[in-house]
């Protein structure tokens, strides 16, 4: 997770950093390159029919609410501080449990109820919205989490009977598909540095969300959830002393009441898991 974590922080910055560029152009190297390193952890008994799957319609929705995502994080990263975009995304488990309701049918306790509306009013300390003072790029970063909310979703329905890497490769050719429609926008050639830097987004981009599916898969929700917070620590730091972004007494106010919000989800996810189990071994 911790991998995860430094790969999606370094793709962050480079993201932010090639404003020079289209953010179809930047789209690409996110999608071709991270397919590129999926032909590397193919299972060798699986390289004549790697792409078979019976669930197309799931990977579709799929790979469609994940192209929204990740279009809008890349718009917000390059319109605002690097700590505001990182602090407003870790709202996407809010928007998870309440997609959950209507696509999983579960059921959702006041517990978490109350977590999801002290994660709405960190959102809006952070964004602060008014008339007088509206930003519409932080519009952006909760669309990011309306989408990743379904991705999460997805990933746990396909996650049943699709390996992790398949899932990965899908939306990674799903990227590198989608940005040739944005050719006619002017693509720039880059020279050799920002070719290598772009590339990275995709390697970088693949490597963190095939780590991430494994970390989640095999390892203990309890541990693996409070490390995804360090994101936020290295956005303070990049932000400072590559953007001279310092966070406000606001955002960061904000985000320690998303980030309690997202825990007090998580704490309860792994309360409900625990019983289930221990209802099922006592039967």
């Amino acid at each position: 997770m911790f991998l995860s974590i430094c790969a999606f922080s370094i793709m962050d910055l480079i993201v932010k950093w090639s404003t020079d560029y289209p953010i179809g152009q930047v789209l690409f190297f996110r999608g071709f390159f991270g397919m590129v390193f999926y032909f590397f952890v193919i299972p060798r008994e699986r390289l004549h029919n790697f792409y078979f799957t019976k669930r197309v319609g799931l990977h579709f929705l799929r790979c469609f609410s994940g192209l929204i995502a990740l279009v809008a994080i890349f718009i917000a990263l390059r319109s605002l501080p690097l700590a505001t975009v990182v602090s407003i995304s870790f709202a996407a488990p809010i928007f998870t449990t309440i997609f959950s309701i209507f696509l999983l049918h579960e059921n959702v306790g006041i517990f978490r109820w109350l977590a999801v509306l002290i994660g709405f009013i960190g959102i809006l300390i952070i964004t602060e919205p008014g008339i007088s003072s509206l930003n519409i790029y932080y519009i952006f970063p909760i669309i990011f989490c309306l989408g990743l909310s379904y991705v999460a979703i997805a990933i746990r329905q396909l996650s049943t009977t699709e390996p992790v890497w398949l899932i990965s490769f899908y939306f990674s050719l799903s990227i590198t598909l989608i940005s040739f429609f944005t050719i006619p926008q002017g693509w720039v050639m880059p020279d050799i540095k920002d070719f290598i830097l772009l590339s990275m987004v995709g390697i970088f981009g693949g490597v963190a969300n095939l780590w991430l599916s494994q970390s989640y898969k095999y390892s203990e929700v309890s541990l693996v959830t409070p490390l995804k917070y360090l994101t936020l620590l290295f956005a303070i730091v990049f932000g400072y002393f590559i953007w001279d972004e310092v966070p406000t007494i606001k955002t960061l106010f904000g985000a320690a009441l998303v980030i309690i919000s997202t825990m007090i989800i998580f704490r309860r996810e792994i309360y409900k898991k625990s019983t289930i189990s221990s209802k099922t071994f006592n039967d």
